[in-house]
């Protein structure tokens, strides 16, 4: 059986292999989305299930770009007028049709840059999202895995994937399936796309802030609200994109 040696030891084969590939993909998106932000735009960050998680760590975190936004399908509820009910049905993200009120609850300005994560890369709402955002005009980086999205069938009606539509690709290095390890009885364990995904978003964000920096302007980035002067600091940057960027739990 698996353990936690194994999987940390597959898991750096993987991590290693994403800064070793990726470092020209992770330049062209930071270069994307530090022009958004000097013309003013925002960062709007977009993952359904697992993938959401790239999205929180874009938007509204510790040391992060507070010029983001993250936008979730519960987003239909809590901003729009879903019921609650909407978000127990399992296969939600398969709807494209939810991608075009999620955008218009966003109301995201010509500026706005997009990231859009999905491991599969086939959902019809991610998809949906990624068409729209370009038809609007939008930059749009997307995070996937490569190895999967090309081994399943995508269940858009176009028969697109997310990585049809992005400028940029970034590859989050999960195998078929997302799990590192496989067991005696079949199917695997322990899925690595959150944590490459992680790094990918960090990657980026440790650029975009040299990039701003070196066009002479101050790098608008979030202190942790659980140090002295945090929250003041916080709501200065916040103020600025007021209307703009939620924070929600």
């Amino acid at each position: 059986m698996p353990d936690s040696e194994e999987f940390v030891s597959a898991a750096r084969t993987v991590i290693d292999r994403v800064v070793a590939t990726q470092s020209k993909g992770v330049s062209a998106a930071a270069r994307i989305l530090a022009d958004s932000l000097l013309a003013d735009g925002v960062v709007q960050a977009f993952g359904t299930g697992h993938s959401e998680s790239l999205a929180t760590e874009i938007a509204g975190r510790a040391g992060g770009l507070v010029p983001t936004n993250k936008i979730a399908v519960r987003d239909l509820v809590l901003y729009g007028d879903a019921p609650g009910e909407l978000l127990t049905d399992p296969k939600l993200e398969r709807d494209p049709s939810i991608a075009h009120r999620l955008y218009e609850l966003t109301a995201p300005r010509p500026s706005d840059a997009f990231v859009i994560a999905s491991n599969s890369g086939i959902n019809g709402c991610i998809v949906e999202m990624a068409q729209l955002v370009k038809e609007r005009g939008h930059a749009l980086i997307a995070v996937t895995s490569l190895e999967h999205t090309a081994g399943v069938t995508p269940r858009h009606p176009s028969g697109k994937r997310l990585t049809d539509f992005a400028d940029v690709v970034l590859d989050n290095g999960a195998p078929y399936g997302d799990s590192l390890l496989p067991l005696p009885s079949g199917g695997s364990v322990c899925a690595i796309s959150s944590i490459t995904g992680a790094l990918l978003a960090q990657m980026v964000c440790a650029e975009v802030v040299q990039l701003i920096a070196d066009a002479g302007q101050v790098p608008p980035v979030y202190l942790s609200a659980n140090v002295p002067g945090g929250d003041e600091h916080n709501k200065e940057l916040e103020d600025r994109y007021a209307g703009r960027i939620r924070r929600s739990a």
